[in-house]
């Protein structure tokens, strides 16, 4: 019988219908994501109402003292800071379902606008930083994990652990007193030198300015990713089945290569995932030291400077960032694993 049922969910898995699974994927990964958007929407706005940042004195800035109260409530009245939080956030929750974030205050333009502008900036830094510190830490995983006890094992645990104790605007400007003041390696800030026109900057003037940024948040990001994967590979040599083909003469090397990646490589890909979160924070720390234009300096200005719509942008459109980065990671799940492609396609009532 046990044999039978296995056989019918191997059938199902065949004949079924491939768009309607991946409809019904995408449907409770829709359903979550709404969830989470609406939990986002009334926790950020309860919170950045609670702060003791006055949005109106941080518009005005310097020149508080010589705004009249008349003066101030037109401005208050503009943003629609006068009115009372719950009707604040009925009237930003309509906008937010037309798909429009609102205006910042601070940019004066359009919150998508400055958003996707300073996304683009930041997209180069944070995919080369977790590409970087995904294959960096996986290969160190796999080197200490291989070779435990030994000395190379022990060097790559000393360097994961000072990393994960180190914060990550320590580590910036450690390595930007390093490279870019003592050894002039690499620039001091910014994204391009500063005076060019966007359109004169070339593509290795723009590599340049990358270069330091990201390796900074790759280099903090391996920690994690490093001792996980060392940890699982040492269960996967320790395990029975690896003790039996060690008794038919397999190498350690095949082991790893026939069983270990495999096996190890879908807790990576899951912690991989979800560093996206904290490769978004490092992010505005490490803008902040090298005076990067990106998304992460974006947010502490807006944090600073009170401007609230661009802040609720930003919170709205990195829990989506995340989101859509778990989401790719259970996609990839199925492209290294099909028993997972099986359990999936499998009726319920399994």
């Amino acid at each position: 019988m046990k044999y039978e049922i296995q056989n019918i969910h191997t059938s199902y898995f065949i004949f079924h219908p491939f768009p309607m699974r991946w409809l019904a994927f995408l449907t409770k990964k829709g359903l979550r994501l709404l969830l989470l958007l609406v939990a986002v929407a009334i926790f950020s706005f309860g919170l950045i109402s609670l702060s003791p940042i006055d949005p109106v004195d941080a518009y005005i800035g310097a020149d508080m003292l010589q705004i009249s109260a008349e003066q101030r409530a037109i401005i208050a009245a503009r943003w629609g800071l006068d009115q009372p939080l719950h009707v604040r956030f009925g009237s930003w929750l309509a906008q937010v379902m037309q798909g429009n974030l609102g205006t910042s205050m601070i940019f004066n333009q359009p919150v998508l606008t400055v958003i996707g502008e300073r996304f683009l900036a930041s997209l180069g830094l944070m995919a080369t930083a977790w590409a970087l510190s995904g294959l960096l830490g996986f290969g160190l995983g796999i080197a200490a994990g291989m070779h435990q006890g030994s000395l190379l094992d022990r060097a790559i645990r000393f360097y994961a652990y000072t990393l994960a104790s180190s914060p990550t605007f320590w580590v910036a400007l450690l390595l930007l007193i390093i490279f870019s003041v003592s050894l002039r390696w690499t620039p001091i800030c910014c994204a391009s030198p500063p005076g060019l026109l966007p359109e004169e900057v070339t593509f290795a003037q723009r590599l340049h300015h990358l270069l330091l940024p990201a390796l900074t948040l790759s280099i903090v990001g391996v920690a994690n990713m490093a001792l996980h994967t060392r940890q699982k590979l040492i269960d996967v040599l320790h395990s029975d089945y690896a003790l039996f083909a060690r008794a038919q003469g397999e190498t350690t090397w095949g082991l790893v290569r026939q069983h270990g990646l495999r096996n190890v490589a879908l807790p990576a890909i899951t912690l991989q995932g979800a560093s996206l979160s904290e490769l978004f924070g490092g992010a505005v720390l490490v803008e902040q030291v090298f005076a990067y234009p990106g998304l992460g300096e974006a947010t502490v200005q807006a944090a600073v400077r009170g401007d609230v719509p661009l802040l609720l942008g930003i919170v709205f459109f990195s829990a989506i960032f995340v989101f859509v980065g778990n989401t790719l990671a259970d996609l990839a799940y199925q492209l290294i694993d099909p028993r997972i492609r099986l359990a999936n396609a499998a009726p319920a009532g399994d």
